[in-house]
């Protein structure tokens, strides 16, 4: 494996198009009926927690991060990550979470849910979350629905319907 010229940096809003074109390259049309756009969709994402991932100029990755509320305790829903298909398996998502992840911790985030992998999301240290304690606008396999706990006894702070938005 040869070692790239990787950059991460804050999103900006001229990343936009390159970012929606890796989202239809990694994605495809499906993306849209997904419940994760669902709760994303019309909610603008948090530049200060949304980053991408750059060889050079080409722009290879992305995580953008949600503001959500479920119940009175607002959380975080991080995604998409998106990494070019050409560029997998080479630490850009990786590096791309802790990015995000780290500026949430020091933003003084309580509480980050996405809908993913959980075997590759257990390495940043979400766990699928328990049953019927948070609900999303749509179906979801519960094994896939994950938390991370930034702040201890955030996750205990929240419950009920996850609703995008509401910072």
């Amino acid at each position: 494996m040869t070692t790239l010229p990787l950059v991460i940096r804050p999103e900006t809003p001229r990343d936009n198009d390159a970012i929606e074109r890796l989202h239809e390259r990694a994605f495809g049309p499906g993306r849209y009926a997904r419940t994760a756009f669902r709760l994303r969709e019309g909610v603008p994402h948090l530049a200060d927690l949304s980053f991408t991932a750059l060889v050079g100029t080409l722009l290879v990755g992305s995580v953008r991060v949600s503001p959500a509320r479920a119940g009175s305790s607002p959380l975080l829903v991080l995604g998409p990550l998106t990494v070019d298909p050409a560029f997998g398996s080479r630490g850009i998502g990786g590096a791309l979470m802790r990015a995000s992840l780290d500026a949430a911790r020091t933003g003084g985030h309580g509480l980050v849910i996405l809908v993913g992998d959980a075997p590759y999301y257990a390495r940043f240290g979400f766990r699928v979350l328990p049953l019927r304690q948070l609900t999303l606008p749509g179906p979801v396999d519960p094994g896939r629905f994950l938390g991370l706990e930034l702040r201890e006894g955030a996750l205990a702070e929240a419950g009920g319907n996850v609703v995008g938005g509401g910072r």
